[in-house]
């Protein structure tokens, strides 16, 4: 049976296309002294022109770059916003998510040390600070954040999944499985914590999983990742058709979502529809066109209907984007 792709590894492939493309998007508004072509950095642009020293109009463009994939523009915008205004947190937030994204690991942590020292009493702030130290396996550092949530606030739920996170990513399971069932103790819609619950219980083969996941997507029935995890756990206990609805169920809510795709095409090879199967590894790839594992399993759904120029293609381009896939290497030997 093949393995599904759990959610988190779809970042992965996200951060590979946006790493591609990104440099196209950042040269929309790279120049803010001439037009952009974006409607809502030309006004900002003229509204900063006006008004120089408005610290919340360069928060603002930082944003709209941000989201763009500007980096660098948003980096030194934020960075002239706090020079303005130092007392607003959320300028130091979105600063270290530009360092971070724009794979500058270190200043995005020295950022958010600034913002824990100028806002020391600020839950979001530590919590954050808390995040980014367990990102880089500072797990220690983490903890002694989240320590001081917990000494401001003693029933914060997000600062026990802080805990329960740095536990799971040390493996320490029945102290991670301890910490998010205080964090749903005590927020009991933090889907989070009972994705989490669901994924450490599902771990050790225990059925109380299902209901874990069941009450995810009761809070929230349009939250892909519970979405997701509920439906790869449904594949691992063995009911294909249950996990299959559930994912034809996140494309209907998402239709640009390649991973909803994809581990639906897998549970059509597994149920033997592979010209459906098909459909759905194309899909997966005009929803990324990045998707190494889509070509692969498109190549081989192909290659099952005697379509041996599409596998053919399919493994090459598989290739091409992962040079040291085997499988795929051995798929296009067979149909050469």
């Amino acid at each position: 049976m093949h393995n599904l792709v759990q959610y988190r590894h779809f970042a992965l492939i996200f951060l590979l296309f946006t790493a591609f493309v990104g440099c196209k998007k950042k040269e929309a508004g790279a120049d803010p002294s001439t037009p952009s072509g974006n409607a809502a950095l030309d006004k900002l642009n003229a509204q900063i022109e006006k008004s120089p020293r408005n610290a919340e109009l360069y928060y603002a463009r930082a944003e709209e770059f941000f989201n763009l994939e500007g980096f660098d523009e948003a980096i030194a915008d934020l960075n002239k916003a706090i020079s303005i205004d130092s007392t607003k947190a959320d300028y130091y937030h979105l600063l270290a998510d530009a360092y971070l994204d724009y794979f500058k690991s270190f200043k995005a942590l020295k950022t958010m040390e600034t913002a824990a020292s100028r806002f020391p009493q600020r839950i979001p702030t530590l919590l954050k600070l808390a995040e980014f130290q367990m990102i880089l396996k500072l797990h220690e550092e983490s903890m002694r954040s989240i320590d001081r949530v917990l000494k401001i606030d003693p029933q914060n739920a997000e600062a026990f999944f802080m805990f329960g996170m740095n536990f799971k990513q040390t493996g320490d399971t029945a102290r991670a499985i301890n910490s998010f069932q205080t964090a749903v103790e005590n927020d009991p819609d933090l889907v989070d914590a009972w994705i989490n619950l669901g994924q450490l219980h599902a771990a050790l083969g225990n059925s109380i999983a299902e209901r874990y996941f069941q009450t995810a997507t009761r809070i929230d029935p349009k939250n892909i990742e519970a979405l997701h995890a509920q439906g790869y756990y449904l594949q691992s206990i063995g009911d294909l058709k249950a996990s299959l609805a559930i994912f034809r169920k996140i494309n209907r809510i998402d239709p640009e979502y390649a991973e909803g795709y994809f581990n639906a095409g897998l549970l059509l090879m597994d149920m033997d529809s592979i010209p459906s199967a098909y459909e759905k590894f194309d899909a997966a790839i005009k929803a990324s066109p990045v998707h190494i594992q889509a070509f692969f399993y498109r190549g081989v759904a192909a290659e099952i209907m005697g379509k041996k120029e599409q596998a053919k293609a399919d493994y090459e381009q598989a290739l091409k984007l992962a040079p040291d896939y085997e499988k795929a290497r051995e798929g296009l030997e067979r149909v050469q």
